[in-house]
Order: C-alpha cells, then structure tokens, then sequence
C-alpha cells in the first residue's frame, strides 16, 4: 500500500467554500473555528442583506442560512435566490420548529438542521449535501431542453416558460418540475419525488412535494382537467400528462 505524505509547510487541501449566515455572532466564531479544523472555508455575515451582496460578489459551495435574522430574514434570502441559484443551501431552525423546516425545504432548502446541535452532525450533513449537489452536476453538466406540450424548461439557464410566457419557480419546484417532465405519463411515488428532486428520504407528515405540485399547478396553469396536467395518482404518486390536440 502507497502512503500519500504531505509536507508540514504544503497547504491542507479545502473540501468547501462556506458561507454561514446567523446573526449570532459566538456561534458564528465557534463554527468557524470547527469548521476550519474540519477543512471548510468559511466566510460569516450576519444579516440576510448582507448574505446576499456576499452570494453576488462570491462563489461558495454551500450556504448555511439560519431563519431568524434582522432586517432580511432567511425565508426571504431563499426567496430572492429563486430556482436560478444552484449552490445547495442547510437552514437552521431556533426551536426545531416544524412550520420553519417545512417553509424553508419548499423553498429550496436541501436540508435543516434544529438548534442547538452537535457540530459533528453538521459537518455530516454538509458533507451529504455536498456529495448529493456533486452527483446533480455530473448528471447535468450537459444543458438539455425539456418539453411537454406548451412546458418548456432549459435545465442549463433553470428557465421554465409555458406558451412562451417564462414562470418563476423556486429551486425545489423546479427539480420536481424537471423530474415529472423527465418522467412524462409516467406515476412517480412521492417517496422517490423526495429522494430524487429533493435529495432526502421522505418521513412521517412530510407534505412538502404535495405542497410543491400545488405550487406548480397553480403556477403553470395546470388545473385538473386542463391539457396537460399534474394528476394525482391514488395511494402511487403523482404523473405529468399530455395528450396532443392534434388530429
């Protein structure tokens, strides 16, 4: 076996460029000290306002947003990113309040952590979301084009556009978005939407993907009985149909 040596003077490689985002300002130094022993690279701010013009001028490959922050909130800062902004994102709920996870995963998060909590469980966590955000980029490196009747989403742009018309979405309405078009006319179990569109397994009252394909219908038009629609499959899951109009 080949024993990889590093000179004590060579830098220690980084896993990730992180920005944490709480307006605790003890936490904050605390992570940062863990995290830089746990060889992540940390910025920290410590209001959303600030997050942002951080996000626009920066790269980072991970963003740890804490919900309660002054002037500019976390559920806003998720918001404002919208579906365009791929860097995946760990909220951290006060309280472990269900309302504050559940809000912040339909908005895009990719996971929450409830405080207080271990930093090791941290550090696991970032290291999933990280591993999971890499398999998205090498399945989706190559930009495609997808189409199901008058849908048209552009997964290199993360563009949607009905009839022409372009409809905001967030992050999580658009990878379910893609998931259904992928998998057009076919049922989808709401287990496998979670694992696959929203990247963890799905437990007990989550009714997030149930609040993701209301989102959709009622952003892209697509009420039941219309052409095409989300229709609800009974006890299997959920499918995206399409019967063209053509003679």
């Amino acid at each position: 076996m080949t024993t990889l040596l590093t000179s004590p003077a060579s830098p220690v490689a980084r896993e990730a460029r992180v920005l944490l985002v709480d307006d605790d300002r003890e936490l904050c130094q605390m992570l940062t000290e863990y995290l830089d022993a746990e060889h992540f690279e940390v910025k920290s701010v410590h209001d959303g306002a600030d997050a942002l013009k951080e996000l626009q001028s920066n790269p980072f490959e991970l963003l740890i947003l804490d919900v309660m922050l002054p002037s500019v909130g976390g559920f806003d800062v998720l918001r404002k990113l919208g579906a365009s902004y791929e860097t995946p994102i760990l909220m951290l709920t006060a309280r472990g309040d269900d309302v504050d996870r559940i809000v912040g995963l339909e908005l895009g998060a990719d996971d929450y952590l409830s405080k207080p909590f271990n930093p090791r469980e941290l550090v696991a966590r970032m290291r999933a979301i990280l591993r999971r955000a890499s398999i998205r980029r090498e399945r989706g490196n190559v930009p495609e084009e997808l189409s199901v009747g008058p849908i048209v989403l552009n997964t290199g742009t993360h563009q949607v556009r009905v009839a022409g018309a372009q409809v905001t979405l967030t992050g999580a309405e658009f990878r379910v978005l893609e998931l259904l078009m992928r998998s057009a006319g076919q049922v989808i179990s709401r287990e496998a939407m979670t694992e696959q569109a929203l990247g963890r397994k799905l437990v007990p009252y989550d009714r997030s993907i149930d609040t993701h394909i209301s989102n959709l219908r009622r952003k892209l038009d697509l009420e039941i009985g219309k052409n095409p629609e989300i229709k609800n499959v009974r006890g299997s899951g959920y499918t995206l149909t399409w019967a063209s109009t053509a003679a």
